[in-house]
């Protein structure tokens, strides 16, 4: 490595853990990258000129004359326009074998937005997935989870969000993910024309686990470059965010941290709020709604990272195999979204939350119907009609592969009902009965 002028080297060090090295050094910044026996570090704790660097590989093979060398700066990313349609690894360096980036350089995870200067979020998100816009529509400013099975397609799913949804810059992060996934992306989005749009910090599998704790911060400094300089609407989407976590403990545990519920560290809740409250709604209109997927083990809910996810967010989508269409559908009994009703019928059409709950409750009756077949009783006229109702309401509107805007899913929808039911017997107000029925 080519030494900077700037740069400090050391070669004496007192102390070696599992995961952390201590010398004395001076002029040393709190956070800065440093490099021991070529391994990347960072300074974690300074006591007079007695420095702590945890090394994010471990201290494994590090002799005490190991060569310490101080970057002589924290982990950072130089934001411009030219991030644009670009794929970054964990330090923000290219890795698609384009130029360098120039801009101005800016340390990663600065605090979140103070509150004086968010504003109530009020725009539409729409992402082209009914199971979202229609029952789950999302809001600009937002932060909300997919929790999915890990078996699930959930990166084709944030895939699908990326080439729909309707903002002016999409931020991907990606942690832990396979060769095949980071390639799937990188095609699916060269071959769209999307890549204008588009900006991917990616962490696969064959990086170093412990490199992922850099990539939401290093997907968010991007963000906020774009929201609060450009005014833009920015969408970022992080998979997986149970990665994250596992990365998380992985350096607790080298550092001899107590863990606390199902081998987390301590700090879990605040390090994830610290990624999740930066989603915010500026003023002057730019905005970062954060879309995360957190994959559940055995569909476990009361694990500590969607525990924990669920207390900071603004709701959950819940992604599950439909058994009757065999597709995967947004499950509209567990998926929520807590600031829908800010733009249901204000910023779509008026008859929106009508159509939304009594398609909701046509397929509550439907779930009834299906456990009074299971167990062996007779089905009225009314159960057979929800049953066929539900089937091609999750095929034609829950299913992930369904593409429609706010418009077309409503009208849809009130051709299932009209196809399968009464006027009466779908309790919707009477002037959008006159308005819809039969006639879309």
């Amino acid at each position: 490595m080519a030494t900077e002028a700037f740069q400090k080297i050391y070669t004496k060090i007192n102390s070696i853990t599992k995961a952390t090295c201590s010398l004395k050094a001076t002029g040393v910044g709190y956070d800065e990258l440093a490099t021991v026996n070529g391994k990347l570090a960072q300074v974690v704790k300074i006591m007079g000129d007695e420095v702590t660097l945890q090394v994010f590989e471990g201290t494994g093979g590090i002799p005490t004359d190991a060569e310490v060398v101080f970057m002589g700066k924290a982990p950072s990313l130089k934001v411009s326009d030219q991030l644009a349609g670009r794929f970054f690894n964990a330090y923000g360096d290219p890795i698609d074998g384009g130029p360098a980036v120039e801009g101005v350089e800016v340390e990663i995870g600065g605090p979140s937005v103070n509150p004086v200067r968010r504003k109530q979020p009020s725009e539409l998100i729409a992402t082209g997935i009914a199971g979202i816009d229609l029952n789950n529509t999302l809001v600009t400013g937002q932060k909300i989870p997919f929790f999915a099975d890990p078996d699930q397609p959930y990166n084709q799913v944030m895939a699908n969000v990326a080439m729909r949804a309707q903002t002016d810059k999409i931020i991907l992060g990606g942690m832990g993910m396979t060769n095949d996934d980071y390639l799937y992306f990188k095609n699916l989005f060269s071959n769209a024309g999307a890549l204008d749009r588009i900006i991917s910090f990616m962490n696969t599998t064959e990086d170093p686990a412990v490199e992922r704790l850099l990539i939401p911060d290093m997907a968010l400094t991007a963000a906020e470059y774009f929201a609060v300089e450009k005014n833009q609407k920015v969408l970022v989407l992080l998979t997986d965010m149970t990665m994250y976590a596992d990365a998380l403990s992985i350096v607790s545990n080298r550092m001899d941290q107590i863990p606390s519920k199902d081998s987390m560290p301590g700090s879990l809740y605040s390090d994830l709020a610290k990624i999740y409250e930066k989603a915010v709604q500026f003023p002057a209109g730019g905005s970062i709604t954060i879309i995360a997927v957190t994959t559940l083990s055995g569909g476990d809910i009361t694990h500590a990272v969607p525990d924990n996810t669920g207390y900071i967010t603004e709701g959950q989508l819940f992604l599950r195999r439909d058994s009757d269409i065999g597709k995967v559908i947004v499950d509209p009994f567990r998926s929520l979204s807590r600031l829908k009703q800010l733009v249901a019928g204000k910023k779509t059409r008026k008859d929106h939350p009508q159509v939304m709950n009594a398609a909701v409750r046509l397929y509550a009756d439907a779930a009834n119907a299906k456990t009074k077949l299971e167990n062996g009783f007779d089905l009225t006229d009314y159960d057979k009609r929800t049953l066929a109702f539900a089937k091609e309401y999750s095929d034609k509107l829950l299913a992930i592969d369904v593409n429609l805007n706010t418009e077309e899913m409503l009208n849809v929808t009130w051709g299932l009902f009209a196809k399968h039911f009464k006027a009466e017997e779908v309790n919707i107000r009477k002037e959008f009965i006159e308005t819809y029925w039969g006639k879309v």
